[in-house]
């Protein structure tokens, strides 16, 4: 009978390794199948990350670039020239020694 009870021991043994290593297999899985997910996702948030940091970069060159333009409009607008152009653009305003010759309408 010892012999009986030894061989439903091995086979029970057996059983529960087999069920222990199926159970250990299928978290594996999960936890992979978790990891691939997770670097998907962060791939894709990495991409629109790029994308959002190119366009602000472009947004920010524009930026420079008005900037740039509104200070040599301010630079222009002290000058003694850009008054007279208003003057006379504005105004209608000329030198005394000019004479106005208007086109034809």
């Amino acid at each position: 009978m010892d012999m009986g009870k030894n061989i439903k021991r091995r086979k029970s043994t057996k059983r529960q390794s087999k069920i222990a290593s199926m159970l250990v297999i299928a978290a594996v899985v999960f936890v992979c199948a978790v990891v691939v997910i997770r670097v998907s996702d962060l791939r894709e948030k990495s991409r629109d990350l790029e994308i959002t940091q190119q366009a602000l970069e472009r947004q920010l060159e524009e930026a420079n670039l008005e900037r740039e333009n509104l200070m040599a409009q301010e630079q222009y607008m002290k000058t003694d020239e850009y008054i007279e152009d208003v003057a006379k653009d504005k105004l209608g305003l000329v030198y005394p020694d000019e004479i106005v010759i208007k086109p034809a309408e």
